[in-house]
């Protein structure tokens, strides 16, 4: 299962490495840290949870293990706020 982001969702970059996405249909707005947003990106790339998680612990000083906890936890997240799909 490779998550994807819905069509009505729009992701735009901050300075900082943060992010906000944009739900367009449901008019609500979330604010992404770092690392949610290489989570997004990866998603929009169409990775996979491992292959993001291998992103985040070549980007940062994390074990494979806390990579691969922290992108369950935003999948989960994504899905419960339903803006991600799976393909």
């Amino acid at each position: 299962m490779t998550p994807i982001p819905h069509e009505h969702i729009v992701a735009t970059d901050l300075d900082d490495g943060e992010g906000v996405l944009i739900d367009l249909n449901a008019k609500r707005y979330y604010q992404l840290n770092e690392t949610a947003m290489v989570v997004w990106r990866g998603f929009e790339q169409k990775l996979s949870p491992p292959e993001i998680a291998r992103q985040l612990t070549e980007a940062y000083e994390v074990s494979q293990e806390q990579a691969e906890a922290s992108v369950k936890r935003l999948l989960r997240e994504f899905q419960d706020h339903k803006l991600v799909q799976s393909c």
